[in-house]
């Protein structure tokens, strides 16, 4: 058994999150942990919403409301959409509790002490119209590397290098055209030179295990040939106190998102064992040099996971060029592996909610079963190449593999049961073609596994589907609806108890990627209770109130997964009673596509 770190990428709370996000960080890092949980592991998933930084306060002043107004009303949003999509976090909390407010501070001193903080002059960049500072994301202009012309003030989408506003041709104001002014402004880099030897070992470190998607780790290393310090402080009033005398009395001056947001890994883990009873119990993913942590996320975010986080955890553990102490939480693991997806398009066009081009995680699951979401996700999503979502295809692959393969499986097994014996009957001697099925099924749970636990999760769901697939051949072969006759009532019986025992079978095989479903299934086939336990939310009381950003409560995203069940084949039990099912997932007409797309019209239009 392993302790393994589910770190879950921080959705930013400026809106409500759209499918692309969830393709990215949700669904992905679920079916891993649900597994992994399976498989008898110690998971330790942990997320949360990102809540600082200027985009925020653009879009609250745009609301007419403030800062923290925005983040709670959208915290409250995404909270409600990922328990829905059932994603089985241990905590997923926010970035302006005092908790997090703490961590933060500690990492920020320790580094800085340890000399990988270093104050730098600097320009910033002002709207000469308002006189406000604009962040780096809020101008764009020309990348003098590769000339895209959309290429923001912090990163060129096109190329993937980092840049600074000052690198830009021709900047301008992403808010409302006009050029900045620069001005000189004082700010704290992290020295990433100092740390590049360190990082750079790492990394080769980690192409060597074989593990990280080529794509990603390719990224990673070509980052590292441009590395120079970073600004990790802004001349912004909403964000965390820099606590150092002379900075921390400054209300403009404040550590920037960038290098906050990511230690939200480590404060949501230190939040969940405080709420455990269990202060220390953290220490058991991030100390132990055995434990086993894995990062997900979509690829605008590599940067963020295999430059700037281990940079500052090489910082805090005094593992650069400059060397130091690690402060009071330890010598901190760095990633095991940074799992990142690449894009998901909508019906050929990128995701943009200002020009219409999206759908919003709550409005399918306000139309659609959660579990045709995560199917589609798990079987089409963007694993190592862009992939698009069309209402056809969502369409068609509910309606032809779940509801035609998996769930007409499920819906004539549990029929033939209920009228023929009303409860799983016993088996008489199995023939070579009985031993054949129930061989294939069970042989589903070394190679899905094997798959999900390499991040291959669109060959494990297909593995699977192929998997029910020999079990639905093995139904129409063997025809247990022909056999009326008493003189047949053992044959039958015996196939009836075998389709039972593949039934139950895939249904665990299907259960990381379907919990939903799952737990409809196992009581269709007489199961009690939940197979697949399921996250809730909780209203909880901020911990250290008056040191974070004036929260008093909040929901949290937690749950009891201890009673998982187990990555094996479970017989059946003999005379359990099983009555005549009803459908587990809807057919959608194909009006569904149609309908959507004029929606999606009518959105793009508005905008």
């Amino acid at each position: 058994m392993a302790h393994i770190l589910s770190a879950v990428a921080w959705p930013y709370a400026n809106g409500p999150r759209h499918i692309g996000h969830v393709a990215g960080f949700g669904v992905p890092s679920d079916v891993f942990s649900r597994y992994m949980r399976m498989a008898g592991h110690d998971v330790l998933m942990v997320s949360g919403t990102d809540e600082h930084g200027t985009p925020i306060l653009v879009q609250a002043d745009k609301e007419g409301v403030t800062a923290k107004e925005l983040a709670d009303k959208n915290n409250a949003i995404i909270v409600q959409d990922l328990v829905d999509l059932g994603l089985s976090y241990d905590l997923f909390t926010r970035t302006t509790t005092g908790n997090h407010y703490r961590t933060v501070q500690e990492l920020f001193s320790t580094v800085h002490r340890n000399g990988y903080m270093v104050e730098q002059t600097t320009q910033a960049a002002i709207s000469p119209s308002t006189g406000r500072t604009l962040p780096d994301r809020y101008i764009e202009g020309t990348c003098p590397i590769c000339g895209y012309t959309d290429a923001r003030g912090d990163q060129c989408d096109n190329c993937g290098n980092q840049l600074d506003p000052t690198d830009l041709i021709d900047p301008r104001s992403k808010i409302n055209g006009e050029t900045p002014q620069f001005v000189e402004t004082e700010h704290f880099f992290l020295d990433l030179p100092a740390l590049a030897e360190a990082l750079g070992a790492w990394l080769d470190e980690r192409e060597a295990t074989g593990l990280w998607r080529p794509n990603v780790i390719k990224f990673s290393q070509n980052i590292l040939q441009d590395i120079r310090p970073r600004a990790m402080t802004r001349d912004i009033d909403w964000g965390i106190p820099i606590p150092l005398e002379g900075w921390r009395e400054q209300p403009t001056k404040r550590l920037y998102v960038w290098f906050d947001a990511v230690i939200g890994y480590l404060s949501a883990s230190i939040e969940w064992a405080r709420r455990t009873g269990e202060p220390e119990r953290w220490r058991e993913w991030w100390n132990d040099s055995e434990a086993l942590s894995y990062y997900f996320m979509g690829k605008d975010n590599i940067v963020f996971h295999s430059q700037i986080w281990p940079a500052e955890l090489l910082a805090y553990n005094g593992q650069g060029e400059r060397g130091g102490e690690p402060g009071e939480y330890g010598v901190l693991n760095l990633p095991t592996e940074v799992v990142s997806s690449e894009f998901l398009t909508m019906e050929g066009k990128q995701f943009s909610s200002s020009r219409g081009v999206v759908i919003y995680v709550g409005d399918v699951l306000a139309r659609y079963q959660p579990d045709a979401l995560r199917y589609f996700i798990s079987a089409a999503g963007p694993e190592t190449s862009d992939s698009d979502f069309t209402w056809s295809e969502f369409v068609q692959r509910t309606n032809s593999e779940l509801v035609a393969g998996w769930g007409n499986l499920v819906n004539r097994t549990a029929t033939m049961i209920a009228k023929s014996f009303g409860e799983i009957p016993a088996a008489g001697a199995l023939e070579p073609v009985d031993e054949a099925v129930l061989a294939t099924v069970r042989a589903g749970f070394d190679t899905v596994g094997g798959l999900i636990g390499r991040h291959r999760q669109r060959a494990a769901i297909a593995e699977a589907m192929r998997v029910v697939g020999e079990v639905n051949k093995y139904v129409s072969t063997t025809e247990p609806y022909k056999m009326k006759d008493e003189s047949q009532r053992e044959r039958l019986a015996t196939v009836l108890h075998v389709a039972a025992q593949c039934v139950s079978d895939c249904n665990t095989l299907l259960a990381p990627f379907l919990p939903h479903s799952a737990n409809k299934v196992h009581q269709v086939l007489g199961g009690e209770g939940e197979f697949m336990p399921m996250p809730r939310i909780e209203h909880v009381t901020e911990l250290d109130p008056g040191s974070g950003a004036g929260l008093e409560t909040y929901p949290v995203i937690t749950g009891d997964y201890s009673t998982t069940p187990r990555w094996e084949s479970r017989p059946v039990v003999v005379g359990t009673p099983v009555d005549k099912p009803t459908p587990v997932f809807t057919k959608l007409d194909d009006a569904v596509v149609a309908t959507e797309l004029d929606r999606l019209r009518g959105a793009a239009g508005e905008g």
